[in-house]
């Protein structure tokens, strides 16, 4: 595993460094700073599992920085780690791709646990951020956040998969990567991994290969 992890307190971004060699003691973790340290590593390295960091950071303001590394690293997941929870600002990371936003106050546990579900292809909303009231229900894609929490559990579900989810898992099935199923569905590809989540919980599945073939073997999509 190869992770980088970017913020500009020292103590939270040693403390986040222990959790990953924690879980992950044979991972390659890097670290920067700011966002020109950011892009001083990936000018050099490229091949990370996941990219970790925080939104304030000196360099750059968040939107271009977190635009340009993923225009720089579009296959890469990206979780942001931020203290800010504003509405508007953690839907514009969605759009722009990101696969997970966390709070700074997320345990250990959690933060493991998005990063787990991130590197399968899916993407995670922090907890704090979606049982907070700043979600709005009128929103597309709050609807689909809220659609996660309230998500009936393996044991209860009927495994019952909206129609555009079908066609998001129809698209994985093919083996298109979430830009390309993006672009065909005319969707954000931050609204393809989230229903990319959705689907996982709802099949009881940690990963998309085992979602394409549990699917196929209830009959929901056709065997590619």
């Amino acid at each position: 595993m190869k992770f980088l992890v970017a913020d500009d307190h020292e103590l939270f971004l040693r403390g986040l460094e222990l959790v990953l060699s924690g879980k992950y003691p044979r991972a390659k973790i890097l670290t920067a700073s700011s966002y020109t340290g950011l892009y001083e590593v990936i000018e050099k390295e490229s091949d990370f599992d996941v990219i970790l960091t925080d939104l304030a950071m000196p360099g750059d303001v968040w939107n271009n920085a977190i635009q340009k590394i993923h225009d720089k690293l579009p296959d890469t997941p990206i979780i942001i780690l931020s203290a800010i929870f504003d509405e508007q600002i953690v839907q514009k990371t969605i759009e722009i791709g990101v696969a997970g936003y966390l709070s700074k106050t997320s345990s250990h546990q959690e933060i493991l646990e998005a990063l787990d579900i991130v590197i399968s292809g899916g993407a995670y909303l922090s907890k704090d951020l979606l049982e907070s009231q700043k979600i709005n229900e009128n929103s597309a894609t709050d609807k689909l956040l809220l659609k996660l929490i309230d998500e009936p559990s393996q044991e209860n579900s009927s495994k019952h998969l909206t129609p555009r989810q079908l066609d998001v898992l129809e698209e994985a099935a093919a083996g298109k990567a979430n830009k390309q199923i993006a672009y065909d569905l005319g969707l954000t590809e931050g609204t393809v991994k989230l229903h990319m989540t959705a689907i996982l919980k709802i099949l009881g599945v940690y990963n998309r290969t085992a979602a394409v073939l549990e699917a196929t073997k209830l009959g929901l999509i056709r065997k590619k």
